[in-house]
């Protein structure tokens, strides 16, 4: 890794082929939309696709939002039952009822997936910061899938190139107390009514670096428009093979403090599963960088 340190502030980027920046000595806190730190950082998620910065031990909800804010155009996810109470912006993942009422939504994102892909315009950014860490499972994994794009075989290949990819959502719907008395029927026609299927260039090309991106995931790609119902089959199980190798898996062990962001175009990611009975509670915003998600896409 290459470090540059200016001031207080060490900053150790990737090596060619990796993915990963680290910072300390940044406040978060301190930062505005025109702060010279938030350009920055932006080249540092485009670059490292991940990075993490250390030490945000002191930040409040206020706070985390207005960072949000200084990076680009924060999101409210669509769904309500995931927000926190007073601050729309901030997606809650949590186990542990607040004031004995339930407080977001527990177990989200355990499966290979990039976020909100099944929307018309996925976000940019995602940021999360962990406030309560079960003691079993403390990593968020990823893999870089323009790495996977450049190692695909000429088979795979030419089943992506210039296709297109099926995005839906449906499947990882969470019950919540309102559907009581309502058939699984009904809720998978609601649901597909409130949150369509959308489909995305299989391949597409990041705004800012150039790469060439494949665009799918076992958590949300459902098929590749054009192909049959059995020739799908074979080939997006042999796509979610080849891409969820070992080989591809960087993962972050997380400390207190810390606080991440990655770039939703170059990577997927997956959260580990606590063991039952253990308590976790992680802050999630989703942040619009107000660029074009992919080449030929309107912003």
């Amino acid at each position: 890794m290459n470090a540059v340190l200016e001031e207080k502030v060490s900053i150790i980027e990737a090596v060619p082929g990796k993915i990963g920046a680290e910072v300390i000595g940044w406040d978060v806190r301190d930062f505005t939309k025109d702060s010279p730190e938030m350009e920055t950082l932006r080249q540092l998620i485009y670059r490292n696709k991940v990075v993490v910065i250390r030490d945000q031990h002191d930040l409040d909800e206020q706070q985390y939002v207005d960072f949000a804010h200084a990076i680009g155009r924060p999101q409210v996810y669509f769904q309500q039952n995931y927000h926190h109470p007073d601050y729309p912006e901030i997606f809650v993942s949590n186990n542990l009822n607040e004031d004995g009422k339930k407080f977001g939504v527990s177990g989200t994102g355990r499966y290979w997936h990039t976020d909100c892909s099944f929307e018309k315009h996925p976000l940019s950014f995602t940021m999360v910061r962990p406030l309560i860490f079960p003691k079993s499972a403390r990593e968020t994994s990823y893999i870089d899938m323009a790495r996977v794009y450049r190692e695909l075989s000429d088979e795979l290949r030419a089943y992506v190139d210039g296709a297109r990819a099926v995005q839906e959502a449906w499947p990882r719907y969470k019950v919540q107390e309102c559907d009581i008395d309502r058939s699984i029927t009904e809720l998978i026609e609601n649901f597909k009514a409130e949150c369509p299927p959308m489909s995305h260039p299989a391949i597409i090309q990041h705004p800012v670096t150039g790469e060439e991106i494949l665009y799918i995931s076992s958590g949300f790609t459902s098929k590749l428009e054009g192909l049959s119902f059995e020739e799908n089959e074979r080939v997006m199980q042999a796509l979610f093979e080849f891409i969820e190798q070992p080989k591809f898996i960087h993962t972050h062990f997380w400390e207190e403090g810390d606080l991440l962001i990655w770039d939703n175009r170059s990577l997927i990611h997956k959260g580990s599963k606590a063991k039952a009975g253990e308590v976790s509670r992680m802050y999630r915003i989703g942040v619009y960088d107000n660029l074009p998600f992919y080449v030929g896409i309107e912003p």
